[in-house]
């Protein structure tokens, strides 16, 4: 029997990367698969990949989320796996490149002067809208999905929710409006696991690594040294959270990184 014959996931921001990969993984396993995006045309082929049902929504914005749990419910009488996938990067190509040479500096001023003279200021220069989208995309996503897909996992006494954070936000090694949201993912998911957990229903984090997809591309010139996974590494650590053999995991992070960060 595949591990997840039966179930019946929902995988957010799914129309490409590591989402997609997630969603193969748990069609594979025997899930039949929601697949959410913003842009329609790729949830429909990333439906398409794995015999699924494509649905396109916002997840920043509440009315968006609810129409789609609207949709979902008329789809499928129950709800077995959520899986809050759907993020931004924030990553600006001009800012990878000034961040790149800023390093540069540093290197040889300290090489030469012993004493460093050029700073990154990222931080001052977040505008209002850059940090109220990461937060909106991020934190008020997962948690809009989560408190909807509960009104279908209630009723049920039993699901999954898996939310993807990052080593960014237990390591502190990132942008502050990344690493924020991505800590407040890890907040927000062991607090709803002792919420839930007499119902039967789990909720756990993954925290990657560094992993090769379109959203990490633009970042890999400056991570010189720093293992890189591939999507299939967490897909794999989604299908065991989201299995019957994490029948006794909630409220865990599970940190796929190559050993780049070892305390979660």
């Amino acid at each position: 029997m595949k591990r997840l014959e039966g179930k019946t996931a929902l995988v957010t921001g799914a129309g490409k990367g590591l989402g997609a990969t997630i969603a193969k993984h748990f069609a594979e396993q025997g899930a039949a698969v929601i697949v959410n995006d913003v842009v329609l045309d790729d949830a429909q082929s990333t439906a398409r990949m794995v015999h699924g049902h494509a649905v396109a929504a916002d997840v920043s914005d509440p009315a968006s989320v609810a129409s789609m749990f609207v949709e979902i419910s008329s789809f499928s009488p129950r709800l077995d796996i959520l899986v809050n996938n759907a993020g931004i990067s924030g990553v600006d190509p001009a800012e990878v490149q000034d961040l790149g040479e800023k390093r540069r500096r540093q290197a040889e001023e300290l090489s030469t002067t012993g004493k460093i003279n050029t700073f990154i200021d990222r931080t001052i220069f977040t505008s209002d809208e850059a940090w109220r989208r990461m937060q909106a995309v991020h934190v008020d996503g997962s948690f809009y999905c989560c408190r909807e897909a509960l009104k279908m996992m209630n009723a049920q006494m039993a699901g999954s929710i898996i939310n993807i954070a990052s080593v960014v936000g237990t390591s502190g090694r990132g942008p502050v409006p990344y690493a924020t949201a991505k800590a407040a993912i890890l907040g927000l998911t062991r607090s709803l696991a002792n919420e839930v957990a007499l119902r039967g229903i789990r909720v756990n984090a993954i925290a990657p690594g560094w992993i090769e997809t379109d959203m990490t591309a633009p970042l890999k010139p400056l991570l010189a040294g720093i293992p890189f996974g591939v999507p299939d590494d967490v897909a794999w650590a989604a299908v065991y959270l989201a299995s019957d053999e994490a029948k006794f995991m909630t409220g865990q992070v599970v940190a796929p990184n190559g050993g780049f960060y070892m305390s979660q």
